[in-house]
């Protein structure tokens, strides 16, 4: 049966119209606590807060959200109504090198086939963050709606995820740095003045700064460079711009792109709650 469902993460980064438009089937809410301590629901369409407003207040009082992986009970109600459809399922976690909720999500696959044994339920570990996320969950609806299986849909996903790339400026690594994510060393040179850090993703999942660059237009043609140099068939890509609070720079950034890389198409997009906590409002 080629119909499966795709049920994203919360940090996938999928807005309402994005899963409409790909008719991507549910997905499962993170938790979040706000800097009053009070826990709140991370969703994916900014319902209880609004991204600028969320990041804002992170750029001027320096707030920290925290996040929290959700039981494995809660990821089973979202997926139990499909399986009892008699649709497969597949779903796409943040990179297990930066969270456990991989981890979580095979606890929950695991009771659910034992529950319904003649249902599969298939579990990618992106090793990736945020965008990334959002990249393979569009290429699996897109496989899906050209008739691949589910089998085929997860061996491609596994042979190809860690062709996708991410590079970009950051400005503050504070927040990457209070969450765990690096080290403080790392942090303090990427927060001097005017400098900023650019990274990737290990083929562990795990992020890596490959160097840091003064002056912000010198780091946004930086990552158009390393983007150039990776990109294969960029006629047939679509590229992602992604952002915290950097709205401006992710236009430039666009822009540089588009005068400089014959892609297909570029699309901006907002970082998610859960993935945004962590990085902070300084990314593009």
């Amino acid at each position: 049966m080629n119909n499966f469902a795709i049920i994203a993460d919360c940090t996938s980064g999928l807005n309402r119209e994005m899963r409409e438009k790909y008719g991507i089937d549910a997905y499962v809410k993170g938790r979040i606590m706000f800097p009053d301590g009070t826990d709140h629901e991370a969703d994916l369409d900014w319902e209880e807060i609004s991204a600028d407003d969320y990041y804002g207040s992170m750029a001027k009082d320096k707030t920290m959200y925290k996040t929290g992986v959700v039981a494995p009970e809660i990821i089973e109600e979202i997926m139990e109504p499909f399986l009892k459809e008699g649709r497969d399922i597949l779903t796409i976690t943040l990179s297990s090198g930066m969270s456990n909720s991989y981890d979580t999500y095979m606890m929950a696959k695991k009771h659910l086939e034992e529950k319904y044994p003649e249902r599969k339920v298939a579990v990618v570990d992106s090793l990736k963050f945020s965008t990334p996320n959002l990249m393979l969950n569009v290429k699996a609806s897109e496989m899906r709606t050209a008739g691949a299986d589910l089998e085929e849909t997860v061996a491609w996903l596994e042979e190809n995820k860690l062709c996708l790339h991410q590079i970009g400026p950051m400005d503050d690594l504070k927040f990457l740095a209070r969450a765990g994510r690096i080290t403080n060393v790392k942090a303090f040179f990427g927060s001097l003045v005017g400098v900023n850090a650019l990274g990737d993703f290990a083929p562990n999942g795990i992020s890596q700064i490959l160097t840091n660059i003064k002056g912000r237009t010198r780091a946004l043609k930086a990552s158009v460079e390393y983007v150039k140099q990776l990109i294969i068939a960029p006629e047939e890509q679509t590229l992602y711009i992604s952002h915290t609070y950097r709205e401006k720079d992710a236009k430039d950034l666009a822009e540089m792109v588009r005068k400089e890389i014959p892609c297909r198409d570029v699309v901006i997009v907002r970082v998610d709650m859960s993935c945004g906590a962590n990085i902070g409002p300084g990314m593009v």
